[in-house]
């Protein structure tokens, strides 16, 4: 279970107030597949981040029941001046997983060839995107946070990322950000939309999925209009 109580999120640029997290209140199911939907800006990755604990809100809190992932994608969680390996090991020892064969997994999944025993800082962005998707699916998480990493590489990797995680998802739930349709179809049970800082959670992802085209033109659906 993950409740997100009283959820505020208000940053201050230049010199002024945008919110993207409006007071939310919002329970969300166990063992379920969320593909979190919402315009560039809205605020999905903030909301990731905060659930994740890497982002602090301005008020409010969440409260949940089992182990939640870093964001996947999200590069401040691994050190520059170490290698992949090394930063593999870290993350290993810190969730209190075997290090070797967390490191393993990963060299063999991230497909990073040498460059897995090079600094995380010489790495591009995607290679970093595998590393950290890598990582995060050697660990038995309750609750993933993905954010667009299965588009990451080529159509073998994609498949080969999404196989994976298809794998997790029959014993965990996630939250995944995406803005590719056919992706989050193929992914997720569940949907929320995020829009204005208002959170809508729907059972059911093509309900959400028909929320979402309605953003893109900075509409409500008719359902939620007065």
């Amino acid at each position: 279970m993950l409740r997100l109580h009283n959820l505020h999120k208000t940053f201050r640029l230049n010199g002024r107030s945008v919110t993207v997290a409006k007071s939310i209140n919002q329970t969300l199911p166990s063992g379920v597949s969320i593909g979190l939907l919402g315009n560039n800006g809205a605020g999905k990755s903030t909301l990731l981040k905060m659930i994740a604990g890497t982002e602090t809100p301005t008020y409010g809190r969440i409260i949940s029941t089992g182990s939640i992932s870093y964001p996947v994608g999200f590069a401040g969680s691994f050190h520059p001046d170490l290698t992949g390996a090394q930063n593999a090991r870290f993350v290993a020892r810190v969730y209190g997983v075997d290090t070797h064969e967390l490191e393993a997994f990963v060299e063999d999944f991230a497909e990073l060839g040498d460059h897995f025993r090079l600094p995380f800082r010489t790495y591009s962005s995607g290679m970093r995107s595998r590393l950290a998707f890598g990582v995060s699916m050697a660990i038995p998480f309750d609750t993933y946070l993905v954010d667009e990493v299965t588009s990451v590489g080529d159509a073998a990797f994609q498949s080969k990322s999404k196989a994976v995680f298809k794998e997790r998802m029959q014993k965990s739930g996630a939250i995944v950000v995406s803005h590719s349709m056919p992706m989050i179809k193929e992914l997720c049970e569940a949907g929320a939309v995020l829009q204005d800082g208002y959170f809508y959670f729907y059972a059911e992802i093509g309900k959400a999925i028909e929320h979402y085209s309605y953003t893109t033109k900075n509409q409500l659906p008719p359902w939620l209009r007065r």
